[in-house]
């Protein structure tokens, strides 16, 4: 989701610029030369179509609820961003202590690729999971797995984690297509 607000902002920011630098051509433009029309917007003929709409009219309405739709569903993709770190032991009362996904991620991941016949492995985390997909050419999932999940709960018995993660261990191997 994360990746959606930001690009969702970048474009909002890019749109209220470029309407920012319309509005900024235009009023120069009427302020240099005040007797011709607009540059580039058609702002007089606007200003008289807006006067002549009074706050009850139906067109109103309906822009106040496609406003207020457009900044409800922008204040829950908001929420559901939110802050997606990895909650530690508090060492003091007035210490709060947190860790990234991807650090846990990356911790994990190197722990898994310094066990023996492990080729590689991607691992993702996140406060509730941990996911490690490993690759090994010399043992089958049935041999390699406990281990790898004895591995990984060893360490995060380690990690002074707040909330204990649930472990997933796949294990791609040659040996087990046969």
């Amino acid at each position: 989701m994360r990746p959606f607000v930001r690009l969702l902002s970048a474009l909002l920011g890019l749109a209220v610029a470029a309407a920012g630098a319309l509005l900024a051509l235009e009023v120069g433009w009427h302020w240099w030369r005040p007797a011709s029309g607009p540059l580039l917007v058609p702002w007089p003929r606007w200003q008289a179509q807006l006067a002549a709409l009074g706050w009850d009219a139906y067109a109103v309405r309906v822009g106040a609820g496609v406003l207020a739709a457009a900044g409800l569903v922008l204040l829950l993709c908001a929420l559901a961003a939110g802050n997606r770190a990895v909650r530690l032991t508090d060492p003091a009362g007035e210490v709060s202590v947190s860790t990234s996904p991807r650090s846990l991620a990356r911790l994990v991941g190197l722990t898994v690729r310094a066990q023996d016949n492990v080729a590689g492995a991607t691992v993702t985390a996140s406060a509730r999971r941990v996911r490690v997909r490993a690759k090994s050419t010399l043992e089958s999932e049935g041999e390699l797995r406990p281990r790898l999940l004895e591995t990984v709960a060893a360490l995060l018995d380690e990690v002074p984690l707040a909330r204990r993660p649930k472990v997933s261990v796949v294990v791609d191997s040659p040996k087990d297509r046969r």
